[in-house]
């Protein structure tokens, strides 16, 4: 911990999707290595009940910000840097997911995946992008194991994520000589409501889990892996042995994978094959 309170001590950090989940504890993580951090959410009164639990006023700063809004990602970078002077790291956090085939979804699901997950993650980082360059600074992506083998009856999850990966591996290339990091992050399961809110085949919210929630990686425990990677300044980083496992197979078995995930899946509470 004593090199990443080094690391962190003072570095602005934007977190999107910060009120819960991965975003809340990246936040609360950030804030006790010494970051000034951004909290940005669509829940702007909830932000502002969490921010105590992140860092001491005047270290944190909270911003309503739906990142499927172009504008209010700008507004997002435009007040970190009025409050604190620039931005060193950026993580896109923000997401939403879905359960059902695609033969029975209405197309605006998978509308609102793209703009939510892969949109909110390219304007956010389009307007951060001249701030981090000035610093050498780092932009995150957290995406899934889902945008590097593809998980049924998430179309529009994986397709988002899949996209994400290849939106930063880009830019990783073309800032390969101006010092900026990049680093595409893909926690296995975690234990969050993403699954509670993930939408079903018309659009509405499934509103429970199909995992035992309490048999997951931790939400904290991702967010001191994330830490770490930003920290060695790492380019990927996957998490969990059944997530490394998977990503490796998909690579050099591609149709042994294929049916292994089926049969993963069709196990599921309520499994949409059923």
């Amino acid at each position: 911990m004593k090199n990443l309170n080094a690391y962190f001590q003072d570095k602005v950090v934007i977190v999107t999707g910060a009120s819960s989940g991965i975003g809340l504890a990246s936040a609360r993580l950030f804030g006790s290595l010494g970051a000034r951090v951004v909290m940005a959410a669509r829940s702007y009164d909830k932000l502002l009940a969490l921010a105590p639990s992140v860092a001491p006023e005047g270290r944190v700063l909270c911003v309503k910000c739906d990142v499927s809004d172009e504008a209010e990602c700008k507004a997002l970078v435009e007040a970190a840097v009025a409050a604190f002077g620039g931005i060193d790291i950026l993580v896109n956090n923000a997401g939403l997911s879905m359960r059902a085939m695609f033969k029975d979804l209405d197309l605006k699901v998978i509308h609102k995946l793209m703009d939510v997950n892969f949109w909110g993650t390219v304007n956010c980082t389009k307007y951060a992008l001249p701030y981090l360059l000035e610093r050498k600074g780092q932009v995150v992506g957290v995406i899934s194991i889902a945008g590097y083998s593809a998980l049924p009856a998430r179309t529009g999850y994986s397709s988002s994520k899949y996209a994400i990966r290849g939106f930063l591996d880009t830019l990783r290339i073309e800032h390969l000589k101006d010092g900026l990091g990049v680093l595409v992050f893909a926690p296995g399961y975690t234990s969050s409501n993403v699954r509670n809110a993930a939408l079903t085949a018309d659009g509405s919210a499934q509103g429970e889990t199909p995992l035992d929630e309490d048999k997951l990686m931790s939400a904290e425990e991702c967010a001191r892996h994330l830490a770490r990677g930003l920290a060695r300044r790492k380019s990927q980083v996957i998490l969990t042995g059944l997530g490394k496992a998977t990503v490796w197979a998909h690579r050099f078995f591609p149709r042994l994978t294929d049916k292994l995930t089926y049969k993963y899946i069709a196990r599921e509470a309520a499994s949409p094959f059923k």
